[in-house]
């Protein structure tokens, strides 16, 4: 593959935030498509994409955009799915590969799956990878290389589809892994979904302190609660449509989370050293584990 001789021709982008801002770049970057296409209902978002030059055309209609596209990606909150497939659906063409970047991904083929017209390949996929920043001018071009990028085709997708996507992330520097959409959710729920869940409910717990305890909270964050406040400044939005719509597992490892948080809470009031020391020497295990996954990274998941 060459700068003559793309991956695609056409690649729309429905969605411009930060991780379709940086898709955006890394393709310009490896000379994946001929042409990018853009879209986003904000006039304002559409600008700044423009501004930015991260595009060859910007349109507000999702089904523009995706005309002849040889790829379509869909990087809006995963509540707008449904709501945007059935707006390009018309306009795919035979051939077509339809993905997205959500951190759910059983929900990403019930609501996009229904309205891809046959001959069309639905390829969903989740890069690993963000910031708690949003929003265009946020992205960029290195922001997938050396995270996973999972893909969760639907049994019997197309074999050619997959091999492009894979060979699409594996450019923009992701390592891929494909896996079934709903051991992906399981997987996710522990160890993205939760911590977001926990950080937003820790932030929001300094929140309701008494002024004067909270301006000290904030004085003296010490390093892990500057840890939480980073993911809890993730996108509002985005998170609130994984945890709806990834709820089973959420709630799953949730009730395994708050099991285990009682009997913590248990040992301390009655004083049982060995039992906390025996807990928290089994989760450095883990922490050895990431780091000898080379998952050791500053930023966090997206999701």
């Amino acid at each position: 593959m060459t700068a003559d001789t793309p991956l695609f021709e056409r690649i729309a982008l429905i969605g411009i935030g930060l991780i379709g801002s940086s898709l955006a770049r890394a393709v310009r970057q490896h000379g994946l498509a001929g042409h990018i296409a853009i879209c986003t209902r904000s006039a304002e978002t559409l600008a700044a994409a423009e501004k930015l030059e991260l595009g060859d055309s910007y349109t507000q209609d999702a089904a523009v955009a995706a005309k002849d596209a040889d790829l379509v990606v869909i990087c809006v909150p995963m509540g707008a799915y449904g709501a945007v497939a059935e707006a390009i659906a018309p306009s795919l063409k035979a051939g077509a590969i339809v993905s997205d970047v959500g951190s759910t991904k059983k929900s990403a083929i019930d609501d996009l799956g229904p309205s891809i017209p046959d001959g069309v390949h639905l390829v969903p996929g989740h890069p690993i990878a963000g910031t708690e920043h949003s929003g265009p001018e946020h992205g960029f071009a290195s922001l997938f290389e050396n995270h996973w990028c999972i893909l969760t085709p639907p049994d019997g997708t197309n074999s050619d589809a997959i091999d492009k996507m894979t060979r699409l992330w594996e450019t923009c520097g992701s390592m891929v892994e494909i896996m079934d959409a709903a051991h992906h959710d399981q997987v996710l729920a522990i160890t993205s979904h939760l911590p977001h869940l926990i950080s937003y409910t820790i932030v929001g717990t300094a929140t309701d302190l008494e002024d004067h305890l909270k301006k000290e909270v904030v004085k003296f964050a010490a390093g892990g609660f500057r840890d939480f406040t980073r993911i809890a400044a993730s996108d509002p939005i985005m998170w609130r449509d994984i945890f709806l719509n990834n709820k089973d597992a959420v709630l799953d490892v949730l009730g395994r989370f708050t099991e285990d948080l009682t009997a913590l809470q248990r040992a301390i009031r009655r004083g049982e050293a060995d039992t906390l020391g025996d807990s928290f020497e089994r989760t450095r295990d883990i922490r050895k584990g990431v780091i000898e996954a080379k998952q050791d990274f500053m930023d966090k998941e997206e999701e």
